[in-house]
């Protein structure tokens, strides 16, 4: 059988611990490597919670504040490495951003079409040092952050042994984790269009019906199992509503997949945002899954990473050269311009990303486990290495955009948010490095650790 291929490797000095095949003492030399070099060094806020990204242009780009789908990743990394003190420091501080917050939740529940106004939805985007909310507009409708936020604090929750646990699930929390069902029952998310993972124009998506599914999944284990307060009988009719309503965003789900979007406006096939999917939030069919799989790897993936959907123009062709006012536009205008400027997005030049290769080899990781086929384990292994080799190398340097002579130095062995074409070279963009490819590499090591256990 074919050896898998190891692509590029943009850091040389990984070029010799990278292997075809490992087994437990070359893993691992790798992960030593990686800590030496504190690739997978996480900064943290007072709050408990991770900034987007560490870096120095983290002011510009905005990337200093939190997403809750990021700060999630981060908590599942950390939670899947052993760390649950940790995990549980981010939840507790999502938790208390969602409380104190709350009357957002609360608002919309009691008045449906408020969902209209999306600065009037709660924020997914805040200032992680102070709990505060940001006042600039934002594509706030993002209901698979949400979903995930529960999917993760009902999962621990109900795991973590309940004579010490490390998520409270009392009055206050049990309170706050329903209103979140309700609010997903008054937006009707299985049919609500919203921005999803990656904040742009409203669409009807199986990504982000998806997490709010096994949200709310993991809240009716809470609920069955007895750690839910339903003291009021608004709580107590909790219950028999919640099965329901997962079954409206299943039945979403299987008429849109494998698609990511199909209504005829803005139908889209391919998204990389379906392998979440898969993993780590498991509300997909194995053949589901291998069609989402096939799609991904057969007509999003380049050398360097993995395109985000076709045509995406968000860090598209010489991005840095584009005024700050067109890079940041919402894509609909940000696309218009390009076109307008015979600048449109062509296939094969899109931003290939650092998220993916990660979760694809975590997938493959636990159908290797489950079955014992090596075909999995071979694959597995392609990804991981592949998200290996995006790990920065030394002398990248970046246009410093519009009306700036002097060129920004990428740090070397760091994991990048993507690489992108500048001019015809493809380099790692400055928010380098991002949390959340950090954190998906090292759900990638664990599972890889967990096979070659089963090895």
């Amino acid at each position: 059988m074919e050896k898998p291929k190891i692509g590029k490797l943009n850091n040389s000095a990984l070029k010799k611990l990278v292997k075809h095949q490992y087994d437990s003492r070359a893993l691992s030399r790798v992960q030593i490597f990686l800590s030496e070099h504190q690739v997978l060094k996480f900064t943290t806020t007072q709050s408990g919670l991770f900034p987007a990204a560490a870096t120095a242009d983290s002011e510009n780009t905005g990337y200093k504040y939190v997403w809750v789908r990021d700060n999630i990743y981060v908590a599942y990394a950390h939670y899947i490495m052993g760390k649950h003190q940790v995990a549980a420091k981010t939840l507790t501080g999502l938790l208390t951003y969602f409380q104190k917050f709350s009357f957002r939740f609360t608002n919309i529940i009691e008045n449906p079409e408020l969902k209209e106004q999306v600065m009037k939805r709660p924020n997914i985007r805040f200032d992680g040092e102070t709990l505060t909310e940001i006042d600039e507009d934002w594509e706030h409708a993002q209901n698979d952050a949400l979903g995930y936020f529960l999917w993760l604090y009902c999962k621990l929750a109900k795991e973590w042994d309940s004579a010490s646990p490390l998520l409270s699930v009392n009055k206050d929390e049990s309170a706050m984790l329903l209103q979140f069902m309700r609010y997903f029952n008054a937006i009707r998310y299985w049919e609500d269009a919203d921005s999803g993972h990656w904040e742009e124009g409203r669409k009807v998506s199986a990504s982000s019906v998806g997490p709010v599914v096994a949200g709310l999944k993991a809240l009716r284990t809470l609920i069955s199992d007895g750690y839910i307060n339903l003291s009021k009988q608004e709580d107590s009719d909790a219950a028999t509503t919640i099965t329901p309503l997962i079954h409206k965003g299943e039945s979403a789900l299987n008429e849109i997949l494998p698609w990511e979007c199909r209504n005829p406006e803005n139908e889209r096939r391919y998204d990389a945002a379906l392998l979440y999917l898969i993993y780590p939030l498991k509300v997909v069919s194995k053949e589901q899954a291998e069609t989402i799989l096939s799609d991904v790897k057969e007509s999003l993936t380049g050398d360097y990473g993995i395109a985000r959907y076709p045509y995406d123009s968000f860090w598209c062709r010489n991005f840095q050269d584009l005024d700050k006012s067109i890079q940041t536009a919402k894509y609909t205008g940000r696309e218009a311009w390009l076109k307008e400027h015979n600048r449109a997005v062509k296939r094969g030049e899109e931003a290939q990303w650092c998220i993916f290769d990660p979760i694809i080899s975590a997938i493959y990781g636990e159908w290797y486990q489950e079955s014992g086929d090596t075909k999995y384990l071979e694959q597995q292994t392609l990804h991981l290495n592949r998200a290996l080799g995006q790990i920065t190398g030394e002398g990248n340097t970046v246009d410093a955009g519009k009306g700036n002579n002097e060129p920004v130095e990428i740090p070397a062995y760091r994991c990048p948010e993507l690489y992108y074409l500048q001019h015809d070279e493809y380099v790692p963009n400055v928010s380098t490095p991002l949390l959340w490819t950090q954190a998906n590499l090292c759900i990638a090591l664990k599972l890889m650790e967990r096979s070659l256990v089963k090895d």
